[in-house]
């Protein structure tokens, strides 16, 4: 078998650009294996490299998708630790809306029993921003407070329950009283409908005045300047997403006198080596809770592969709560 079924467009455009094309089946090198994609994460920069907004690194697959679960069926030289049949999960360096996907074998990870393959193609992408963000750099401890903006998001699920698995409180905002529900309903105290008030108040509020030591945020631009009156003394501020835009006038007053600390990432960026060393925290940390059924992915809803345009607009419309995924395979 040379060839695969896979999501294409020609050119960048809206989701009616997406179909389902035949192209040549990728060739995995030393370190990689093959995956049989049984289902594929759903994420915004898909979303933004469909519209021509996400440039594709020179050494990764033009095919949309970051995050895959299947099995594996090729092994390539120096691949250590898995064996052909084995269910996996993984970030990739594209290529996830495909029959088949190749991935560096430092980033795979076990499926575990208790856990679908719908389930684990949602799990990757925001088990590892989560951590790589609000754990390893903004070192989220029990006893604090983090502040998920975006909470009915897959990430903003995720981090509500990575939080608590720590022993932390996560305060959440999203847009809408049936966003806010879903957050509370899934851990958040207090869950604020940024689109009822004034956010910032709520949060210091339910901080009584002291402000919150984490914050990961996803939205910048015009959220920024409350994110740092909002903060304690000593908070660290994870920015992972502009979905709110790439610019604001800042009051840094806060920073100095709050010795606030500002980190931020991308993912697809990151080397494979540093991928490996997050994917490693993953592995130890968060898998066990998972495989315990302490966290789980929440998936929104399924589409099949064919069904790639109607996945996009819902991902656009942003009224889903958690994880969207492709079904690529019938027993996926």
């Amino acid at each position: 078998m040379t060839t695969m079924k896979a999501v294409v467009f020609q050119e960048p455009g809206a989701p009616e650009v997406l179909s389902i094309g035949e192209v040549a089946r990728p060739q995995i090198g030393p370190g990689e294996v093959l995956i049989a994609v049984k289902a594929a994460g759903v994420n915004r920069p898909d979303i933004a490299q469909r519209n021509g907004r996400y440039p594709v690194p020179a050494d990764a697959s033009p095919i949309l998708g970051l995050e895959v679960a299947g099995t594996i069926v090729e092994l390539g030289d120096a691949v250590t630790g898995f064996v052909l049949g084995d269910r996996v999960m993984s970030l990739v360096h594209g290529g996830g809306y495909a029959e088949f996907c190749k991935a560096d074998h430092r980033h795979l990870i076990r499926i575990p029993d208790e856990l679908s393959d719908i389930e684990a193609a949602g799990l990757p992408e925001v088990a590892m921003t989560v951590e790589f963000n609000m754990v390893m750099r903004a070192r989220l401890a029990a006893g604090e407070t983090a502040l998920i903006h975006g909470g009915s998001s897959g990430i903003g699920a995720h981090a509500i329950a990575r939080a608590r698995s720590l022993g932390a409180r996560a305060i959440t905002t999203s847009r809408g009283a049936a966003k806010s529900a879903f957050c509370q309903q899934i851990g958040a105290e207090p869950a604020i409908d940024s689109s009822a008030g004034d956010w910032q108040k709520a949060v210091l509020d339910a901080t009584g005045g002291r402000g919150v030591d984490v914050i990961l945020d996803m939205v910048g631009g015009a959220y920024t300047n409350s994110n740092l009156a909002s903060m304690a003394a000593d908070g660290r501020y994870a920015l992972i997403s502009l979905q709110g835009g790439q610019e604001a006038t800042v009051n840094l007053e806060p920073v100095l006198r709050k010795r606030l600390t500002l980190v931020g990432s991308t993912l697809r960026p990151l080397s494979p080596e540093m991928k490996a060393k997050i994917v490693a925290h993953v592995r130890t940390d968060v898998m066990p809770l998972v495989a315990q059924g302490q966290m789980r992915p929440h998936v929104h809803q399924v589409f099949d592969l064919a069904e790639v345009q109607d996945a996009h607009r819902m991902m656009e419309r942003g009224d889903h709560f958690g994880k969207i995924v492709l079904k690529v395979a019938d027993n996926g």
